[in-house]
């Protein structure tokens, strides 16, 4: 298990705050600012550690294909989630993903270094209130509509709710085109809708949850 640590995020700021914390507890920094910077700098580099965002400018939530490509390169990484989404929904398909730390980017330097500290030991860490949110969700799953997709079919929707067509959702997700038609006509069924207009209207409505 390497000593490094990559940090894949878009915000230069946050990018410049997890240096500053990381470099003072003594780890080599990586950094990336998309997910396909990020897979090809742990590609080269291995680092034992990855913090990483889920949402990359327009591309909705293709943090959660980077977390789980990571994983099936070297299932012994180390992943915390750094993010401001607080859906337990997110959560839990994040950590279904491979992740074993999930944090709110509104969290103190001081919690950034203890989840780091302990995801780089092989513990799980999750906020108290968002662990709570996301036990909850799991035992009443059924008044969550998405809560019923899985983490590939919320990327889809999201970029859905972005207006982009199968083409370019297969292209930003590396997916087929069947493979989008598909997942869109099962969304469809499960949620109950007869139209494609109808699960866009969904996505836009439940965007906030995605983006």
């Amino acid at each position: 298990m390497s000593g490094s640590v990559l940090i894949i995020d878009d915000h230069p700021v946050v990018l410049q705050g997890c240096r500053i914390v990381l470099e003072d507890a003594g780890l080599s920094i990586h950094v990336a600012t998309s997910v396909e910077e990020g897979y090809q700098t742990f590609y080269r580099h291995r680092p034992g550690l990855v913090v990483a965002d889920l949402t990359f400018q327009a591309c909705g939530l293709t943090g959660l294909s980077l977390i789980r490509r990571i994983r099936d390169l070297e299932p012994a990484t180390r992943i915390l989630v750094f993010s401001m989404h607080d859906d337990p929904v997110i959560v839990a398909r994040a950590l279904e993903c491979g992740a074993i730390g999930y944090l709110l980017k509104d969290t103190p330097s001081i919690d950034f270094a203890t989840a780091v500290n302990r995801v780089q030991a092989g513990e799980p860490y999750i906020d108290h209130h968002l662990a709570t949110k996301v036990a909850v969700l799991q035992n009443s799953q059924h008044l969550n509509p998405l809560s019923s997709l899985s983490g590939r079919e919320l990327q889809i929707l999201a970029l859905l709710s972005l207006g982009k067509s199968y083409e370019t959702i297969a292209e930003d997700l590396d997916l087929s085109y069947k493979t989008v038609a598909n997942a869109c006509s099962t969304m469809r069924r499960r949620l109950g809708f007869t139209s494609l207009a109808e699960l866009i209207r969904f996505a836009v409505t439940h965007s906030d949850h995605m983006h």
